[in-house]
């Protein structure tokens, strides 16, 4: 049985994890794909391999934390891997903040300083670090990775980087960072071989999903995000507002008496799609629905994406191309075609049943800007890194 690299992605109710295997002489490839949801409440394991047979479907029992979880998993890969060694786990990790501008390898000392970013993606980076502790305490000898999702978006120029607040404000590490990193740096990284027209070029990147964002891509390289400071800014996503006025929050503290704590949950776990519509945070459960506030969500949705796609390419200097990605990109032909269609001043014209059947260029052959579907792979950069920073390759 060859050795492995064990790739995780831990949120507040699930474990999500990878394993890659590197027959000898041969390159790292995904050997299975699962997770672990319902953590503390109904928690089950589900995996499957790289042609997506089922390797496992089970009902956990005692399940209430990450802990507990890291164990059930580690149980699994006793019994599918016996006799293997893990070599590394990588970990992505939302927030890098100032100091970790690039994949790390984690000491306690590294978790301490990635502890004090916690205030700053409170919804991930808890449960982030709580998945490297639990190695840490199960695994001492193991070596870990952590893979950060603000790391691509660094050495952006200055004015992208900037607060405007008091310079002794920004000191204390006030500056905008962006997210979803490691999505567009596996994008990046594709698209030399899948649209070599446009690797070198100016590319917007769509990542819709829960969380969603946008990235403008030059020769590759990040210059802009529409994320900031924290994982709020920007477009609606599905329980976050995006950005809205620094004056509504000081409202809610001020006139509205709500305490820190409830502004902290409002902002992240109750508005965007889910405070828009007050039916759910999932666009598969708005789309099609008739109610007039289910729309209204799916309409301001597209409209902010549509508003921050002409502002980065007023950054660009011009656009060539329009990326779709991640679990809205992907597989919402509705979604894409509407972005597209409100985008059409740009120069996209596009093909309906190319977008109808996921192909992964969905313009008409000489359109001005061409758009295109390319699934992302987050593991497979965070399996990239670990295994580079670890002298596994």
């Amino acid at each position: 049985m060859d050795d492995y690299a064990l790739i995780l992605n831990a949120g507040s109710s699930s474990l999500k994890f990878c394993v890659f295997q590197r027959p000898r002489g041969d390159s790292w490839r995904l050997d299975a794909r699962g997770q672990i949801e319902g953590i503390g409440t109904a928690p089950r394991l589900t995996v499957k391999d790289d042609d997506n047979r089922k390797l496992a479907d089970e009902t956990l029992a005692a399940v209430s934390n990450g802990g507990d979880a890291v164990d059930a998993l580690a149980t699994w890969l006793r019994s599918r891997y016996s006799g293997a060694r893990v070599l590394g786990v990588g970990h992505r990790v939302v927030h890098g903040g100032p100091r970790f501008a690039e994949p790390s390898v984690v000491s306690q000392q590294v978790l301490q300083e990635l502890y004090e970013l916690v205030p700053l993606a409170p919804l991930h980076q808890p449960y982030n670090l709580a998945s490297i502790e639990a190695v840490f305490n199960r695994l001492p000898d193991v070596p870990q990775v952590a893979c950060f999702d603000t790391s691509f978006h660094r050495g952006q120029g200055a004015t992208a980087e900037l607060v405007p607040l008091p310079r002794e404000l920004c000191k204390s590490g006030l500056q905008r960072y962006g997210f979803h990193g490691l999505s567009y740096e596996y994008i990046a990284s594709v698209l030399p071989q899948i649209a070599p027209e446009i690797a070198g070029g100016k590319v917007i990147v769509a990542h819709l999903g829960s969380g969603s964002s946008l990235c403008a891509l030059k020769d590759g390289k990040s210059v802009d995000s529409t994320l900031g400071f924290t994982a709020l800014d920007g477009l609606c996503m599905g329980t976050r507002p995006g950005s809205i006025d620094p004056g509504v929050v000081l409202y809610l503290f001020q006139n509205l008496g709500l305490s820190a704590k409830e502004v902290e949950t409002t902002l992240y776990k109750k508005s965007g799609l889910l405070g828009i519509s007050g039916i759910s945070n999932d666009m598969r459960d708005l789309l099609g629905n008739t109610d007039p506030a289910a729309r209204l969500a799916v309409d301001y949705f597209i409209y902010r994406i549509a508003k921050e796609i002409g502002a980065l390419t007023a950054v660009l200097g011009g656009l060539d191309a329009l990326v779709f990605t991640a679990g809205i990109g992907e597989n919402s032909a509705e979604i894409r075609q509407r972005i597209c269609d409100a985008s059409a001043w740009l120069g996209i014209e596009l093909d309906h049943s190319a977008n109808e059947n996921r192909a992964s260029q969905i313009s008409k052959p000489g359109s001005k800007v061409s758009a295109w579907v390319i699934p992302t792979n987050e593991e497979l950069m965070i399996a990239r890194h670990t295994a580079r920073l670890l002298h596994l390759i």
